[in-house]
């Protein structure tokens, strides 16, 4: 099977399945196949009836109780039948599967497997899987894949096309070269992508899982070396010659700067001042002062006769940026032209934003991926700021820097990420740590709460609303799932609308939604137009809402401590005291742990640190916690030691042969000249 053909190759999918997946980023006969499972389902042992006393997703083991009944209203088809004893009985219900009717014999032991819902005191399953006792014997052997999917999209389907493809498809050829796949025991590729999709067992997932890991790295890792080796020292053509501006603005600020921010900025002011160019990234924790530093630069950028250009993830983040560095401009009576540019801008807007990037030299120019379009044309830019770099990724990053005579590069993350992992992971950059937070802002004050508290934190967030305050409620995903046992946006939306009664604004926020309506979302949140955002992590990157003081966290044991840690620093960016209250369903030992980091700290590098130490190689289940990066399946935190692995790999390869000209090399050459993107290839 053609790799490179249309997803329509594959047999079963017509136009319309394709267009479905097409959503979710598949094009191709190799997307499917790069399209990794996000979670498995190991099948547990079977309860009975009278042990099911909460929602979930069970195996049932019972008998039939009572005939199957087929009722037919109007299109609709439905079974229903009950199964149990009078120790305990379940009612279960299937949709346009007429079949099941004879196929289910009164009497006889089955293994029903699904989503267990309580509707007042009864317990129900809807489209149960079902099972002879045998047949699931055979089931509890293997890991069935569970795969990210939008509506209409089953992910029996997706399987299906997967495995066909599998089925189908010639040997992939092996580019890793054979001395690292010995060195560091990684297995072969085809045996790692039918692993990954369907294990025969844990520990060839974690085989396979492990190669693609490492490969992720090492292809990431490269590529960085490479064009660093490759790039000699270049000359600064944007020297720094007047500094007046920056001691103006600090004398002009009703705060001081952090001694981190100080020293942060004096370092930067010391690149730019030198005769090459500058590349440093600033990590600092959430609500640490990026921003003024950005200001700061931009400024003095300025006032040395430079443009500068900050580019960032979203529209309504680059709107806002816009809008306090005009305002922050005007206040402290500087003559500086701030241009905005974004994809929604009308022709017109776009037309005008282009004149005056040629017009004014040492403008400030904020802006999304447009800045990096083809009719973006700067006429002196001497600085690129990227906020939340790592998502953009390192070729977009060139792509802005290259739209200048080779500007000075400083790139922004709020990503705790620890300094060892941070050198190799940037390894083209020098590095500035803002490891200090302001004093006059509060620390969230956190919990970590049963499902028991759900009614206690909905009245708190009731209250604090009366306040004039506003809250998030953050739950992992955006449909229900027949497969994870996890809240969703859509269901909760609906629950937090009855439970509120129209007495609260409520919006809902979710990935799946077009750009256009997500900055109308996040925008009507900032103009407090809705007073509870009901949303998925897709507000990990978002404006910033300063009258925001709750955020409440649903399934926290499924999302990693530093995106946990992210999410938080929505909230608590006011004067008002902030609370984030997160949600553990699981209430394990392992998950209370975890969570408990949380509860004792608001420092994001140490959170990263300890997280680090407690995460295992086969803990890799539920929400990745650093899918900033451009990674399919590696996370830097708990993939750390192949991370490093990985560094040292590359470190070899290049000192052994840095043009890849060798023949146990030629291969890995070839893919690197196929794949300029950090997404896996085939």
């Amino acid at each position: 099977m053609d790799l490179d053909a249309k997803v329509t190759a594959i047999k079963g999918i017509g136009s319309k399945t394709e267009k479905l997946l097409n959503r979710i980023g598949v094009y191709t006969v190799k997307d499917i196949l790069l399209y990794f499972p996000k979670d498995y389902i190991r099948y547990q042992q079977p309860a009975a009836p009278y042990e099911i006393t909460s929602e979930g997703i069970y195996a049932v083991a019972a008998r039939v109780a009572a005939v199957p009944f087929l009722k037919r209203t109007g299109r609709m088809e439905l079974v229903q039948t009950k199964i149990g004893d009078g120790n305990g009985l379940l009612e279960l219900v299937w949709y346009h599967m007429p079949y099941i009717k004879s196929q289910l014999k009164p009497g006889q032991l089955y293994i029903f497997y699904g989503k267990v819902k309580q509707k007042g005191k009864i317990f129900g399953m809807e489209q149960p899987e079902i099972y002879t006792p045998q047949q699931y014997q055979e089931k509890m052997q293997t890991m069935q894949p569970v795969y990210g999917r939008t509506q209409g999209l089953s992910n029996k389907m997706i399987a299906k096309a997967i495995r066909q493809v599998l089925n189908e498809m010639t040997l992939v050829y092996e580019y890793l070269p054979e001395s690292i796949r010995k060195k560091e025991r990684l297995c072969e590729y085809n045996f790692a992508i039918r692993q990954i999709h369907f294990p025969d067992s844990m520990d060839e997932l974690i085989l396979a899982r492990k190669r693609f890991v490492f490969d992720e790295f090492f292809l990431f890792i490269l590529k960085i070396q490479m064009q660093k080796e490759k790039r000699f020292v270049i000359h600064n053509d944007f020297p720094i010659q007047n500094e007046t501006i920056i001691p103006y603005v600090l004398s002009h600020l009703s705060y001081s700067l952090t001694k981190a921010q100080k020293r942060c900025l004096d370092e930067i002011i010391d690149d730019m001042k030198q005769g090459v160019v500058m590349q440093r990234l600033v990590q600092g924790d959430v609500g640490c002062g990026k921003t003024i530093i950005a200001f700061l630069c931009m400024a003095l950028m300025g006032e040395n006769g430079f443009q500068s250009a900050l580019m960032a993830p979203t529209e309504v983040l680059a709107r806002q940026h816009f809008e306090t560095f005009t305002k922050m401009c005007e206040e402290y009576e500087l003559k500086r032209k701030v241009i905005l540019l974004t994809g929604s801008l009308t022709a017109k807007e776009k037309r005008r934003a282009y004149e005056n990037m040629q017009i004014y030299p040492d403008a400030m120019i904020i802006g999304t991926q447009a800045l990096i379009q083809e009719k973006a044309a700067f006429c002196n830019l001497g600085l690129v700021i990227t906020d939340e770099q790592h998502r953009f990724g390192v070729r977009q990053r060139e792509t802005l820097a290259q739209k200048g005579l080779c500007p000075h590069i400083l790139v922004m993350s709020a990503t705790p990420i620890p300094r060892t992992l941070a050198i190799i992971i940037y390894g083209d950059m020098d590095i500035s740590v803002i490891d200090e937070v302001p004093k006059r802002r509060l620390p969230n004050k956190n919990c970590v709460v049963g499902t028991s508290y759900h009614k206690t934190a909905y009245e708190f967030i009731r209250k604090e609303i009366k306040k004039g305050h506003q809250a998030y409620i953050i739950c992992p995903l955006v449909e229900e799932s027949e497969e994870l046992d996890a809240e969703n946006v859509t269901d909760y939306t609906k629950k937090m609308e009855t439970y509120y009664n129209q007495d609260i604004k409520i919006g809902c926020l979710h990935g799946k939604m077009k750009p256009a309506e997500k900055n109308h979302i996040m925008e009507a949140f900032a103009k407090h137009e809705i007073d509870l955002l009901i949303s998925t992590t897709v507000v990990e990157v978002g404006v910033n809402v300063p009258n925001a003081t709750v955020m409440m966290i649903e399934n926290a044991e499924r999302f990693g401590l530093a995106q946990l840690h992210q999410l938080r620093g929505r909230v608590g960016r006011g004067s008002a005291q902030s609370y984030c209250i997160m949600v553990d369903h699981a209430q394990s030992k392992t998950s209370k742990k975890r969570l408990d980091i949380l509860n004792r700290s608001n420092d994001g590098f140490l959170i990263a640190g300890e997280d680090l130490k407690l995460r295992g190689p086969g803990d890799f289940f539920g929400i990745r916690q650093s899918g900033d990066f451009a990674f399919a399946l590696a996370d830097i935190y708990q993939d750390a030691e192949v991370l490093k692995k990985a560094s040292e790999a590359v470190k070899e390869l290049l000192a052994d042969d840095f043009e890849l000209k060798k023949e146990e090399n030629q291969k890995l050459a070839l893919m690197l000249e196929q794949n300029n993107s950090n997404k896996m290839s085939l």
